[in-house]
């Protein structure tokens, strides 16, 4: 049997999550988690064979959840369940320590495989995500650090620079300095054309 973390900051997703699961008679959902803070609770009180992790909840998210249950749990397998493209994210992910990376459209589909998969210590992305990793290695947000692509991702998002800095517990004056690197690493002027280039590479 897989024990299986949930961790989804929308009820109706992790409820189902947990019919696809139950339906396969191998999965045990042994926890649920609504935001990332949660989650990091939940892994350090139990063991679990398999985290499921949405990328955008609040509190401690994205990257820097899966590099803190990383740390406290090693041998804890992470697949990435999100909305968000793969080609943008799923090479993030895995290099932060995910072993899979699986968008929320073919989820009905790829989930159960997807999570045979992790399990067992394989990796899975999909074909398209395989694809673009090549191309996405060279493009020009790949010069951002991972803070400045969670910056980058939430100033997008319509966040102003005191939520980010909530959010990923910074001061204000961090955010900002990310920012004008940003700006710099990607050549672009104020915060519209950050907006505007997020949007065009789909990181929102």
């Amino acid at each position: 049997m897989i024990r299986v973390l949930l961790a989804d900051d929308h009820g109706i997703v992790r409820d189902g999550l947990k019919r696809i699961l139950a339906a396969t008679g191998e999965v045990e959902v042994a926890g649920e988690a609504k935001d990332g803070d949660e989650t990091l609770a939940l892994v350090k009180a139990n063991d679990y064979d398999v985290a499921v992790l949405d990328m955008s909840m609040p509190g401690l998210a994205g990257l820097d959840l899966i590099k803190r249950l990383r740390l406290e749990k090693p041998a804890l397998k992470l697949l990435v369940l999100s909305m968000h493209g793969e080609q943008q994210y799923a090479a993030r992910a895995l290099k932060a320590g995910a072993s899979g990376y699986l968008n929320k459209d073919s989820a009905g589909e790829l989930l159960v495989g997807a999570l045979r998969k992790v399990a067992a210590g394989g990796v899975h992305v999909s074909d398209a995500a395989a694809a673009g990793l090549v191309s996405a290695a060279r493009a020009p947000r790949q010069a951002l650090s991972d803070r400045e692509f969670e910056v980058l991702r939430l100033l997008a998002a319509g966040r102003s620079p005191t939520e980010v800095a909530d959010q990923l517990h910074l001061s204000v004056k961090t955010v900002s300095t990310h920012k004008a690197n940003i700006q710099l690493k990607l050549g672009l002027g104020g915060t519209a054309d950050l907006v505007r280039y997020a949007l065009e590479q789909k990181l929102v």
